[in-house]
């Protein structure tokens, strides 16, 4: 479940109606928020199924005049730290001028059919500002299968801050426009930051 919206009360409705740990989430965003105003926000709710575990996960996303805060809240079971199933919640504070990526991916399905305005099938929103970059190698190849000689590696690096998907079916068309929403906001935020 996702939602936007751009005042405290808005905010904070929406994550009551997340049903997540709303008093543990909200306070936590409202901490990192402060005084000061709400330009945009998202709050996205996610389910996971590991082998055993049904698990949650929330983000939330607020926007405000001069950054973006990025909270995310898990459960945990019980384990040696702790008796009884716990959460854990965290947030950080990026300031808009140092975000370097907004990317947005859309699914169209029948894309030859595709009219201006349908909304996407899903959407992931990529956000980076270079705190946590992956970096993938493999082995460099001439491509000649009987070739033993050592070419080296390739490898690409891929910022790796933030990504949430939310899809039309799992999550509601109502929520794929709320995140269109948001990332436009964000965009826009970082231009305007930027002086572009």
């Amino acid at each position: 479940m996702a939602k936007t919206g751009t005042t405290s009360q808005g905010l904070r409705e929406a994550i009551e109606r997340s049903g997540y740990y709303p008093a543990l989430v909200a306070e936590a965003v409202e901490a990192a928020v402060g005084r000061e105003s709400i330009g945009s926000y998202l709050v996205h709710q996610e389910t996971t199924i590991d082998s055993s575990e049904v698990r949650r996960h929330a983000s939330v996303l607020v926007l405000t005049g001069t950054r973006l805060i990025v909270s995310h809240t898990d459960e945990q079971t019980a384990d040696g730290t702790s008796p009884a199933p716990y959460a854990t919640t965290n947030t950080e504070s990026v300031k808009l001028s140092r975000i370097s990526s907004v990317m947005l991916s859309r699914v169209v399905a029948d894309p030859q059919s595709y009219e201006p305005g349908t909304l996407p099938r899903e959407v992931v929103l990529s956000v980076g500002w270079g705190a946590v970059n992956r970096i993938d190698i493999e082995p460099l190849s001439c491509g000649d299968p009987n070739c033993e000689a050592d070419h080296g590696y390739t490898g690409s690096t891929t910022a790796d801050d933030l990504s949430l998907r939310i899809s039309e079916a799992g999550d509601g068309p109502e929520t794929v426009r709320q995140a269109l929403e948001f990332a436009q906001a964000l965009s826009e935020a970082t231009t305007a930051v930027s002086g572009l």
